[in-house]
């Protein structure tokens, strides 16, 4: 990371992202028409909740936390990083919550 030294929350601001994954999603060739049209049973829906990290320079640089299966388990990592973040150094933040993978919980996607 850079060696620029500060407070982390003069670099970063966190978000909480919902995402909906189908899954079981297979198309059907319709004859009459040139497009495809999926079949309308067996599409789940499946949220999957990501915690992030955008940069405050340049808002395309986003650092994935952490992804959960339930919205609770992403708020307790966001109000954790959220705390880090107003109480770290930059360089501490990194090494913590970007350096490293930290434990994602989609098991309980499945």
């Amino acid at each position: 990371m850079s060696g620029i030294i500060g407070q982390a929350a003069d670099f970063y601001r966190l978000r909480l992202t919902r995402l909906e994954e189908l899954s079981g999603l297979d198309f059907e060739w319709r004859d009459d028409i040139l497009y495809r049209q999926p079949p309308r049973s067996d599409v789940h829906e499946e949220e999957v909740w990501i915690v992030e990290a955008v940069e405050l320079d340049d808002e395309d640089v986003v650092r994935e936390l952490g992804r959960f299966a339930t919205r609770d388990h992403a708020e307790d990592l966001l109000q954790e990083a959220q705390e880090a973040l107003d109480e770290m150094t930059r360089s501490r933040f990194e090494a913590r919550y970007l350096d490293s993978s930290i434990g994602s919980d989609t098991s309980e996607a499945t």
